[in-house]
């Protein structure tokens, strides 16, 4: 089965590209045999950087499962996930991750994410991108507020 699911999430790759939806990946996330998820990369035709196959499977399983985790799934990738993929599927709480082509694969192809792993591995007063705090205090408050909220949903 995990062939077959990987075949799909390589299909759905190809079919994204050739109709000019983004980037050649794909990706589906399976739950106990069931597609529940399907997404390839759509960054260019949606204008949106963070619209990466892996994170678009993850809207629509969660939109399906009318669910904000999705424990019990597995997730089929074309390729392996960059940083923001990785994170998400790690907020997603998925439990298993198949890949196809990996990081070396895609830098060969011309999608390098070793800038990013290389900047994250920074302090924060050494990457390319200034960050600056600010407010701390103020921000705190509403932390403060979030931990005393008794309606609140912990995710």
């Amino acid at each position: 089965m995990k062939k077959k699911y990987m075949k799909e999430a390589i299909t759905l790759a190809r079919w994204g590209m050739e109709n000019n939806k983004g980037g050649p990946f794909g990706a589906i996330i399976v739950m106990e045999g069931e597609i529940v998820g399907w997404g390839c990369n759509t960054v260019t035709s949606s204008n949106d950087p963070t619209a990466h196959a892996e994170v678009n499977a993850i809207r629509d399983a969660c939109k399906n499962m009318k669910d904000y985790t999705l424990e019990g799934c597995e997730i089929y990738t074309s390729c392996e996930p960059c940083p923001m993929c990785l994170s998400a599927i790690y907020w997603a709480k998925i439990d298993r991750i198949y890949y196809g082509c990996n990081k070396e694969d895609a830098a060969y192809a011309g999608f390098v994410d070793d800038e990013l792993y290389r900047e994250l591995s920074l302090p924060r007063d050494r990457r390319s991108i200034p960050t600056e705090q600010l407010m701390r205090e103020d921000a705190m408050e509403v932390f403060k507020n979030w931990r005393e909220k008794e309606d609140r949903l912990d995710y």
